[in-house]
């Protein structure tokens, strides 16, 4: 996988890819900085509740590829931050940087703090759209607040990749675990088959195996390309976003009121079209559907769906609006980053311009 391939992949929620600017080489190692400067402005119309407009221009981000060769070994290293985090001083507009990804790739291997394995067998199969807080919606990855593990190991070679990442349980023995394999056809159709394994906490310190399947898939039709995914299992909530307690980010639960695990089942579909060399448009629904919820929780099942239209007004630079609309509450709204906020049920339109560098 090259270079640009690689970011346009890491920055996939983004709705577009990414070309670096080269900075030279220096001692053998080249060095690329990349990222872009995103402006936004969201309406939030919430089915309870007053309608609200907030801005912002906290998505922007910027990377550092460092990478050469030494003793027949290709080696990167990716460092990336943007600025999501709070900064306590009273201000609205004060932020501080957030580390995002921090990784060392060897040969085949990676390790570091990057994308777990549930988004590489999903998300280079998506479709993209401008939310920050729902790319994945009903996939094994929908779940923005664990998509990066501290520590995450990758091993991929000929379409397959091996995983081992940081528990979301605190008392697992052992990593969580994905295998994956892609293929990708001579006409620009993919297909990726992914297992899961994770150790679940159930009731007084005791756990259980949890596994899930997920099958995606995306078809290159000339202008259009078709993207269809779905899975099913245990021990998945936490990462699709969607379980017993409905969706809590980090908090969302495997397990049901006596301590029991339970099935997720999730799908997606979307679809985009070049309508010309500059505008292209996209329509996604994603679902996740819970065995059974709690009784606060007022559906088991949750349903995002999105469209927007993207201008490409010079290569580096984009504007963009998005219609979503989602039947419950869910992960923070990019409206007040703060960790008791959520993305009320209802919907939001979106404005956005983004400078790529």
């Amino acid at each position: 996988m090259n270079k640009k391939t690689y970011l346009a992949i890491l920055l996939s929620s983004a709705a577009t890819s990414v070309s670096a600017v080269d900075l030279g080489e220096f001692n053998g190692t080249q060095f690329d900085l990349g990222g872009y400067v995103k402006v936004e402005g969201v309406h939030n119309m919430p089915d309870v509740g007053d309608n609200q407009f907030s801005g912002s221009a906290r998505q922007s981000r910027f990377n550092l590829t460092a990478q050469g060769e030494e003793n027949g070994h290709k080696l990167k290293g990716f460092i990336e931050a943007d600025f999501w985090d709070n900064v306590n001083d009273g201000s609205d507009s004060t932020f501080g940087l957030r580390l995002r990804h921090a990784f060392i790739s060897v040969d085949n291997l990676t390790f570091g703090q990057t994308w777990n394995g549930q988004f590489f067998a999903t998300a280079p199969l998506d479709v993209r759209i401008i939310n920050f807080w729902g790319p994945g919606a009903g996939t094994i990855a929908g779940n923005g607040a664990v998509v990066r593990p501290e520590l995450v190991v990758h091993y991929a070679k000929n379409g397959f990749r091996l995983t081992l990442q940081d528990p979301i349980y605190d008392d697992a023995a052992y990593p969580d675990m994905i295998g994956s394999y892609t293929l990708r056809t001579d006409g620009g159709h993919a297909f990726s088959l992914a297992v899961t394994g994770r150790e679940v906490g159930t009731l007084n310190g005791d756990s259980e195996l949890g596994a899930a399947v997920s099958l995606a898939s995306k078809f290159s039709l000339g202008q259009t390309a078709l993207s269809l995914t779905a899975y099913t299992g245990e021990g998945q909530a936490v990462y699709a976003g969607w379980g017993f307690n409905g969706s809590r980010g980090a908090s969302t639960s495997d397990v049901n009121s006596a301590g029991e695990p339970i099935t997720t089942t999730g799908l997606s579909a979307g679809v985009t079209h070049q309508f010309t060399s500059k505008l292209r448009g996209t329509l996604r629904y994603g679902q996740v559907k819970a065995e059974e919820v709690d009784a606060s929780v007022s559906d088991d099942t949750f349903k995002m769906a999105t469209a927007n239209l993207i201008y490409s007004y010079t290569p580096s630079l984009d504007f963009g609006i998005e219609l979503r609309d989602q039947n419950a509450a869910t992960l923070p709204s990019a409206a007040n980053f703060a960790s008791s906020s959520v993305r009320d049920e209802g919907r939001q339109v979106e404005i956005m311009a983004m400078y790529k560098f």
